[in-house]
């Protein structure tokens, strides 16, 4: 009996261009990786990557819209188990990221990709959307770990949102300049410290 060979889906495609994508970003530079380089780590040919892809600059588009969804499905499926602030926390920092995407298992290749997108004006609208989605994201934790710990209406939480979002792109990019000095849970232990500061955590 013959066994059926089945052709990846396009899922299962671009799922292999963007682990290739960030594989080839880290060693030879987002600017520098070719198309080529790219399908060729993927294990494609440039036809594979044309089926999905116009241009480079549109792969990493939807390298960091993926990320945006993943990032946002996984941090609501925690806060449905975890529903007080320091158990969410907990359950953030000690959360299996290998079985993330490329950009949550490297915070600074996504940030690197950021920055790449960002110095051409007419593509930062993208990047805008991805970050309004980011912080409601964070709103969204911020409102129910409070409502659920009895605290709602102690601060802001779209304003808190928005303060926590540029902790942490803040923290990657200390990361990135000075790993020495910035330990890779540095914006946990600063989340950590700003629940106490303002009064919504116990000392």
């Amino acid at each position: 009996m013959s066994r059926v060979r089945t052709r990846p889906t396009r899922d299962d495609t671009r799922e292999k261009l963007f682990e290739a994508a960030a594989r080839v970003f880290e060693d030879q530079g987002i600017g520098g990786a070719s198309i080529e380089a790219i399908a060729a780590a993927a294990g494609f040919t440039r036809g594979a990557f044309y089926s999905n892809f116009k241009t480079k600059d549109e792969l990493i588009i939807a390298m960091l819209e993926d990320h945006v969804e993943q990032s946002i499905r996984r941090n609501l499926d925690l806060l449905d188990r975890h529903k007080n602030l320091p158990d969410f926390l907990e359950a953030l920092r000690t959360m299996d990221r290998s079985r993330q995407d490329p950009l949550g298992r490297s915070p600074l290749l996504h940030m690197e990709m950021i920055l790449f997108v960002a110095r051409a004006e007419k593509r930062r609208p993208e990047l805008a959307k991805r970050l309004r989605a980011r912080r409601k994201l964070i709103t969204d934790i911020v409102a129910t770990t409070l409502r659920n710990s009895g605290r709602n209406g102690v601060i802001n939480p779209e304003w808190t949102g928005a303060i926590v979002l540029a902790l942490e792109d803040g923290f990657r990019l200390h990361r990135l300049i000075d790993p020495e000095t910035t330990p890779s849970d540095s914006f946990l232990r600063a989340i950590t410290d700003l629940q106490r500061a303002i009064g919504v955590a116990p000392a």
